[in-house]
């Protein structure tokens, strides 16, 4: 094995990614004392020992109109990481997710023979299925979250593993909070509803005012039961607080206690995102919506997805993922009651919808328990942690080999 030092160049654009590259990092660190990380990130792969040259969290946009605001910063830190790769060339360009900017990166990092490893691959299967051939030619080797997403880029010709999600990695040993856990246990005669709007401003800006409309509905139905909104910082906090402000409803917000809120709640109603294996994780029933204006949710539907759910649960949990027949979610269509978490993919109020579901488990023990045992069962069978260690060893054993074989593999 050579010693000496390695370089790699990180681009992660997503607050999750933060987290899974911070992750990364401590691994590869602990395996190879000495390697050393720079690249774009955020705050959390900054204090696990990355050389950050920029936080690009701060960026994390949706959809092409926000980009194009931003287009002058993405261009400054393109040109940034082509004047790194030039000057410095890193061993490997490791990408994470934000596939938009990222697709820029790993062109510049090709333009210097620099090996691409995308971690956290963009979902093809589900919106892109047409871009497989800049994967091919722009990639070295994708590492999948999803089991079912290195077979679907193997059939396409893309070096693929299957290393598990880095989620589960983060949950299994996450300490929770104890006193906050017991400063806010609710009575046992009353129920909670945990609120999880999103990571990203935007998504909070979009979603929560329908969510909180579906908390109106379920208080009017089922007296007594308390909210509570779990918010990913102070600033949507702010948010949060002056929506629930001028409303009659037993809500309240707090920064950082996701976790929490979650294990407080007897449901939830949550943003579409990696939230949804955190659910599943603490078994918590829940109905997941997600809001895009009319242009989009029409664009979406018909052109660009190719997946039956959007939730990551209930890709991993349905063998009918693929099957567009009945498509999206409808709760009249044969096997919902199947779907482990309702999913709302929404460009009109959906708040009636996502409180039925909610005010059913409150009221039948039965279904409640039923649904619950669902995801302990789902649990069993995909919580496995490991995903970052067996991440952290592909990467490193690519490196290492002898250096002939890897400029053989480049030539062709």
């Amino acid at each position: 094995m050579s010693t000496r030092p390695l370089n790699i160049f990180f681009s992660v654009g997503e607050p999750s990614g933060d987290l899974h590259g911070a992750n990364l990092v401590r691994v590869l660190q602990q395996q190879r004392p000495g390697l050393h990380a720079v690249g774009f990130g955020g705050p959390r792969m900054q204090a696990a020992g990355m050389e950050l040259l920029s936080d690009l969290t701060e960026l994390a946009v949706m959809w092409i109109a926000q980009a194009v605001v931003n287009v002058d910063k993405f261009w400054r830190l393109l040109q940034r990481a082509d004047e790194h790769f030039r000057t410095r060339r890193p061993d490997a360009v490791v990408l994470i997710d934000f596939p938009g900017f990222n697709w820029w990166v790993a062109r510049k990092a090709k333009k210097y023979g620099i090996p691409v490893i995308y971690y956290g691959a963009p979902q093809m299967w589900a919106w892109g299925d047409w871009r497989i051939r800049k994967m091919r030619r722009l990639v070295d080797d994708v590492l999948c979250k999803l089991p079912f997403e290195a077979d679907w880029y193997q059939q396409r010709g893309c070096p693929a593993t299957y290393v598990g999600h880095p989620y589960f990695d983060e949950l299994t040993r996450h300490v929770v909070d104890r006193e906050f856990l017991r400063q806010h246990a609710v009575d046992a005669q009353r129920q909670m509803v945990g609120i999880l709007p999103g990571s990203r401003t935007q998504e909070v800006r979009n979603n929560l005012p329908i969510l909180l409309r579906a908390a109106e509905l379920i208080a009017a139905r089922v007296p007594g039961t308390r909210f509570a909104i779990g918010s990913y910082n102070e600033k949507q906090a702010e948010m949060a607080r002056q929506l629930v402000a001028g409303m009659q409803l037993p809500v309240e917000v707090f920064v950082n206690h996701t976790s929490e809120v979650i294990q407080l709640s007897d449901c939830c109603l949550a943003c579409s995102g990696s939230v949804s294996l955190e659910l599943m994780y603490y078994a918590k029933p829940s109905v997941i919506h997600y809001w895009l204006n009319r242009r989009m949710y029409y664009f979406a539907k018909h052109v660009l997805l190719r997946c039956k759910y959007m939730t990551l649960v209930n890709l991993l949990a349905c063998e009918d993922r693929f099957d567009l027949t009945h498509a999206p979610y409808d709760p009249g269509h044969p096997g919902a009651d199947q779907v482990p978490f309702p999913e709302y993919p929404a460009c009109t109020d959906k708040s009636a919808e996502l409180a039925e579901h909610i005010v059913r488990w409150l009221r039948t023990p039965a279904e409640y328990r039923r649904r619950v045992d669902q995801l302990v069962g789902l649990r069993a069978r995909f919580c496995k942690p490991g995903a970052t260690r067996r991440a952290a060893d592909y990467i490193l054993q690519k490196l290492e080999r002898p250096m002939t074989s890897r400029h053989h593999d480049q030539a062709a």
